[in-house]
């Protein structure tokens, strides 16, 4: 029985995250060695090393993408360039944009560089320009021109006080600049392909070029002409020239010649004897590294491959970045693995807890290889083996072993050192004949693991005792079984290691017998689901199991009689996996259904927690269930002083998402006074030196301007209307009224009997008969004036000033009879008889009456 008074699980806090921070481009890493700056669209992220999280993040408020960086050699500034043609200075530590300024170039700049004393600043243009600017000054030095193409690579020599600068651009020549006399001295003529990187030698005598034509020049700069041609059979992205000064004999340096490390498309590390030409240390690849470069060595989108390369002299590493955007650090002079960051890990498909106290997670991705994230740095370990798409795990109990299967038809076990905390491969089996895609571990011990395949078939594959030693086991199948007629989607072991489950794309589940001799033998079928069933799953307390679904419902079944116990309803899609949580009293579903966002939603109106319930709105990225917060916020007592205490409270990322959703807002009538009183907080309350540093304030504040305007033209002609409406009403009578009502009192506004009809008399004609007809034919031609946005005809206008000019001399010439002691007639006294002396006033009222198409009993309630 599951414990009563255990503590059910309502919702979840992210703890921690792992997300994606470089997805291709320029990489740099500071000098003193601890942050990793990267571009990530129209963001550049800054990265701890230590901790492997991002410190900061800067971002163009034009969201255009960044097309090239800088980080000053004093790691105090960074300046960026984006698409827009705009240069900003930041102080990257606070993410502020100190200063901002157009770029001359005339297209998008392509790289940039600082030189060693952090004043000059160089940007290479696509239109084949070099610009240079000094930073302190604020001002453009030089205007360098001659490059033919893209100028994709610039740098600075090493030594300021010669004052010379390098480029590279689409002709591959390396063109060698004075900045004295701002003129090209030389071009330095080697490389038949782009030109990706320089290395300088310590004394700035001797330089290193890399080229994707596979070969790498070694320079004397002194002389200008190329002193060796080393042939490295690879296209080369990085190289790195080796100090002479310290021990490197792992890396095969037996002289104090120059060596280089190059990396390239092959993916590896390699050094070489710049004087020999010779290739002295190639690092060891994985296995499936190995085969699948050597595949793809001819292909210029290796997926393996190597795109940048780095020296780091105080701590004595050497940084890579990869093609599938990771970033790998080594420690010289044995080149092992210190860390590994993932840039982008694409799709995830499955992740489980690894290690002792859950200290790692292990991922599958779309990629062929695992990732095992270390929680506490963020640091990864890439587990090269499978040779296509990684598609299912599952972990043994203790969690230092798993098992993994993918779609190249195999089956790995890997195991975990407890101490190091490295994975390797003890274990592998291929008998499946199309892709696995599900696969079960043992939950008493590590003694097999079941598999579902695409080939219709489960197999259970014993484990061999040891699995420590260094040669990989090769797995065979105790049993194979056609368990389905279509796609085996997901198989499960019983806590007691005695049942196995399937569930197939055939809409049926299966339980299974794991008897002792090895076979297993069916015990019944589950029916019901009108798909195809993607998961199923052991009540780790009662004998029930839980299927979920492609028709977006989720299943208990029981294990005596195979009969459904419960349907959980609520997806309106597939559901991808479930689990049991709270030790078997809970069930979770993939994904969690709308209604309980909104349930929440509605809970937290009921109980007036507006600030909990806006933050949820934002953060489901709802523009239409913020605005009810809003409504429900404004339609309270003290609503103005409610609606800036929540507005006020709220995060920065919040207030920005809240910016654009009044954007959305204003863009209606109907809502545009919820988004004025939200923009009225927060421009009241936010200097605007604050707020035009949110992500693409300017824009927003652009797309509210002239609905606004709008709004406020139609404010204006309601104003004008309901002044003469105003008038209108204090001058009218209704047939009907009181005769006793004093001309202090209150009209009566009852509203009419149905029976009871309303008679509007014009005295003077004796009959509405012609009047009707003529109002009748008034309403026809205002019909079209009914648009709030429209400006009445001239016609029309004319009439009602007219009709109110009358009413006015009307008034005016009863009062100047009583004022003479004249006695009125009981008929003819406006202001004590219901039925009207002046026609003039009785038809504007009922043209204005029949415009409106309301009742005189209702009157009152429009105008207050």
């Amino acid at each position: 029985m599951a414990n009563t008074n255990l503590r059910f699980k309502t919702n979840y806090a992210v703890s921690s995250k792992i997300e994606p921070f470089y997805k291709g481009g320029k990489v740099q890493i500071s000098n003193d060695e601890q942050y990793i700056f990267c571009t990530c669209g129209s963001r550049v992220n800054i990265l701890e090393i230590s901790t492997g999280k991002i410190v900061h993040c800067v971002e163009h408020d034009d969201q255009e993408d960044i097309t090239s960086f800088a980080v000053s050699s004093d790691d105090e500034m960074l300046v960026t360039a984006s698409r827009a043609l705009l240069l900003k200075q930041w102080d990257w530590r606070r993410a502020s944009c100190t200063r901002s300024w157009r770029a001359i170039h005339t297209v998008p700049v392509a790289s940039m560089t600082f030189d060693s004393s952090s004043t000059l600043l160089a940007t290479g243009g696509c239109d084949g320009t070099i610009k240079l600017w000094d930073v302190v000054k604020q001002y453009c030095t030089h205007n360098l021109k001659g490059s033919s193409g893209v100028v994709h690579l610039v740098q600075f020599h090493p030594d300021i006080s010669r004052l010379q600068l390098f480029s590279s651009s689409l002709d591959c020549g390396i063109r060698m600049w004075d900045l004295r006399s701002s003129q090209c001295v030389c071009v330095l003529q080697s490389h038949y392909s782009s030109v990706t990187s320089l290395s300088f030698s310590a004394d700035g005598g001797t330089m290193v070029s890399s080229g994707r034509d596979k070969i790498c020049t070694v320079w004397d700069l002194n002389t200008r002409q190329a002193k060796r041609t080393v042939p490295i059979y690879e296209a080369v992205e990085g190289v790195v020239l080796l100090p002479k000064d310290e021990d490197l004999s792992q890396l095969g340096v037996k002289s104090k010649d120059w060596h280089f490390i190059t990396a390239g498309s092959k993916g590896i590390l390699r050094v070489w004897h710049a004087s020999t030409a010779r290739c002295v240390y190639t690092q060891k690849a994985p296995s499936t590294l190995g085969s699948a470069t050597g595949e793809a060595e001819e292909q210029d989108d290796n997926p393996f491959g190597l795109t940048h390369l780095f020296y780091l002299p105080a701590s004595h590493r050497v940084a890579t970045v990869t093609a599938e955007h990771n970033i790998l650090l080594y420690q010289l002079p044995g080149l092992t693995t210190q860390q590994q960051f993932v840039g982008y890990s694409d799709e995830v498909l499955d992740v489980k807890f690894l290690g002792k106290n859950d200290s790692h997670i292990v991922v599958a991705t779309n990629s062929s290889q695992l990732k095992v994230f270390e929680l506490l740095t963020n640091s990864c370990q890439i587990l090269f083996g499978h040779t296509d798409t990684v598609l299912t795990l599952d972990v043994f109990k203790k969690g230092l072993l798993f098992a993994s299967c993918a779609k190249d038809r195999s089956v790995r076990v890997w195991q975990m050192d407890s101490d190091s905390g490295q994975v390797c491969c003890v274990a592998q089996g291929t008998s499946h004949t199309n892709a696995v895609g599900s696969i079960s571990c043992s939950r008493m011990k590590a003694s097999f693991v079941a598999t579902g395949s695409q080939d219709c078939t489960v197999k259970v594959w014993d484990l061999p005792p040891d699995l420590s030693s260094e040669d990989i086991c090769q797995l065979t199948p105790r049993t194979t079984e056609k368990a389905h007629d279509k796609d085996v989607n997901s198989v499960a072991v019983s806590p007691n290691d005695k049942l196995l489950a399937s569930g197939s794309q055939d809409r049926t589940a299966r339980l299974w017998s794991l008897a002792v001799d090895g076979n297993i033998s069916l015990l019944g079928v589950f029916r019901g689901h009108r798909r195809g069933i993607w998961s199923v799953c052991f009540s780790p307390v009662d004998q029930v199991l839980a299927t979920s679904s492609a028709d977006g419902t989720t299943k208990l079944w029981s294990l005596q009689d195979f009969s459904c116990l419960k349907t959980f309803e609520g997806h309106d899609a597939s559901v991808l996996k479930c689990i049991f949580v709270s030790r078997g009293t809970q069930l979770v579903s993939l994904l969690f259904p709308l209604w309980s966002w909104q349930q929440e939603l509605s809970n937290l109106l009921h109980e007036k927690k507006y600030l909990k319930a806006l933050g949820l709105a934002i953060s489901l990225d709802q523009p239409h269930t913020a605005l009810t917060v809003i409504k429900a916020i404004r339609s309270g007592e003290d609503r103005c002083e409610l609606l800036e205490k929540t507005l006020l409270k709220l995060r920065v990322d919040q207030k920005e998402s809240l910016l654009r959703f009044c954007v959305v807002w204003n863009t209606n009538a109907r809502n545009c006074l919820d988004a004025q009183a939200v923009l009225q907080v927060l421009l009241t309350h936010m200097p605007p030196e604050e707020l035009l540093q949110y992500q693409g304030a300017r824009t927003h504040l652009e797309g509210l301007i002239p609905y606004t305007e709008r709004h406020m033209q139609r404010i204006g002609r309601l104003l004008q209307a309901s002044m003469f409406l105003n008038y209108m009403w204090q001058k009218m009578r209704v047939a009907g009224g009181p005769t006793s009502m004093g001309n202090d009192e209150e009209m009566d506004t009852t509203p009419l009997g149905q029976s009871q009809t309303v008679f509007y008399v014009d005295k003077d004609k004796g009959s509405g008969s012609a009047r009707d007809d003529q109002n009748q034919e008034e309403d026809s031609d205002s019909s079209a004036d009914e648009d709030p946005n429209s400006h009445m005809d001239d016609e029309d206008e004319e009439e009602e000033v007219s009709s109110a000019r009358k009413a006015s001399t009307n008034t005016q010439e009863v009062e100047k009879k009583k004022r003479n002691g004249l006695q009125l007639p009981e008929s003819e006294d406006s202001s004590e008889e219901g039925i009207p002396e002046d026609n003039a006033t009785t038809s504007g009222t009922v043209e204005v009456m029949k415009k409106l198409r309301v009742f005189p009993s209702t009157l009152p309630q429009i105008v207050s």
